[in-house]
């Protein structure tokens, strides 16, 4: 979701078109959406649609009319009613196409929630709106320990203050019901601004926050997914995913949305294949399902008796079977009817030297031996084992004197007892 000329540094400030904190070709913004009728002209006698779409913080998005028929464009910022005061947003869409989205989200043309576009932004409301912007993260920061120290069972997610500065908007999730007066009078003389209390679901939480998922992009509830749908694991059960809760579980701690995106096509290949739950009944044996390739159309089926030999069928063929087993009737066996899916085709695995090195490690060090090294250690062992012959032989041959002069001191002292 950025343009390939876009970087961002530690404080996640683009560096590429230098637009302080916003994208100055509109690419980054999450949720944003491509004119394609901005070519076209209006048939004559029809009027330009003053409705027009603006985008605040996190990609929240309201509809305004333009009564004073304001020349404006995508991408200009604007002051427009809010209650109390004025708010700041950018618009993100104007002519026909906001009609679509207004009978998408089933508001009304002449709807209460469309209110009124004052003004272009000057720049007094964009330096206020950028001063109210910073104050954020340390009232987030303040307003956590005060939750913490009152004990409140909730979690305070993010913060938006308005474009004027008068009030700010606190997004917090909750288990249970939280009675938070006393923290709004709290918070109230604390910042001395207007709150407005706002709970979301876990799903609206990491769609604000935004983050990356699992495989490597971008949050899909946070860049274009805007109807977050129920998500249950009968959905990973028809797709044969295993039920781990820490892989199905995005970050929001529930069930992941792209589960719903391949479950029609599921859907659809399961209707021509077999209840798995049914038993083939043969005249060698019952023959129960062991797991099946949903798109290729394959069964593999054991027998009770040897349950380590698996047999492979086509859906067409373990359907015949069922239907003779509900007419009583048994096959011979399943061997009959997998004749051929025996033979197993055997790819040519060659391939041709491309880059003119085959070899897979061919950037990998040598580990080569050191001939010389080997030498002085096998001189050393020699030497040693030299020095250790020779001191056991003189050891021994000391031994040997020493008993001789005894036997010598022996004898001459019988000698003289004797004489």
């Amino acid at each position: 979701m950025s343009c390939n000329s876009c970087s961002t540094d530690t404080n996640g400030v683009p560096k590429g078109c230098k637009s302080n904190g916003n994208c100055g070709t509109g690419s980054c913004d999450k949720l944003t959406v491509f004119d394609w009728l901005s070519n076209m002209t209006l048939p004559n006698g029809q009027s330009f649609f003053d409705i027009v779409e603006i985008r605040f913080k996190n990609g929240r998005k309201h509809f305004y009319k333009n009564v004073k028929n304001i020349p404006v464009a995508i991408g200009d910022t604007v002051a427009v009613e809010s209650s109390p005061g004025h708010d700041i947003g950018t618009i993100s869409l104007i002519g026909e196409l906001v009609k679509i989205q207004m009978r998408k989200k089933s508001i009304g043309f002449d709807s209460e929630q469309v209110k009124q576009l004052y003004r272009k932004a000057s720049q007094r409301d964009i330096d206020i709106w950028q001063t109210s912007r910073e104050k954020e993260q340390e009232v987030q920061r303040k307003s956590r320990l005060i939750i913490s120290r009152l004990g409140l069972k909730m979690k305070l997610s993010d913060i938006e203050f308005q474009g004027d500065g008068n009030k700010a908007t606190f997004y917090y999730t909750a288990d249970e019901r939280v009675d938070f007066r006393l923290l709004i009078k709290e918070l109230a003389s604390t910042f001395k601004i207007r709150i407005e209390m706002k709970q979301v679901g876990l799903r609206q939480e990491a769609a604000r926050l935004g983050g990356i998922g699992s495989c490597g992009r971008e949050l899909c509830c946070s860049t274009w997914l805007t109807d977050f749908r129920s998500v249950s694991t009968s959905s990973a059960r028809y797709q044969q995913l295993s039920l781990n809760p820490q892989k199905l579980a995005g970050q929001c701690g529930k069930l992941k949305c792209c589960l719903n995106y391949e479950l029609d096509s599921y859907l659809d290949a399961l209707k021509k294949i077999p209840k798995t739950d049914t038993w083939l009944q043969t005249k060698k044996g019952t023959a129960v399902f062991q797991k099946m390739d949903i798109f290729k159309g394959l069964l593999w089926y054991a027998y009770k008796d040897n349950p380590m030999q698996w047999v492979t069928l086509d859906a067409e063929q373990a359907s015949e079977i069922i239907a003779l087993n509900k007419e009583g009737k048994k096959v011979d066996s399943l061997e009959m009817y997998a004749s051929k899916f025996d033979v197993v085709a055997v790819e040519d695995t060659s391939f041709t030297n491309v880059v003119g090195q085959d070899s897979l490690t061919r950037f990998d060090k040598n580990k080569r031996k050191n001939k010389g090294n080997s030498k002085r250690r096998n001189n050393n062992r020699n030497r040693n084992n030299k020095t250790r012959n020779t001191n056991s032989n003189n050891k021994n041959t000391n031994k040997r004197k020493n008993n001789n002069k005894r036997k010598s001191n022996n004898n001459r002292n019988s000698s003289r007892k004797n004489a």
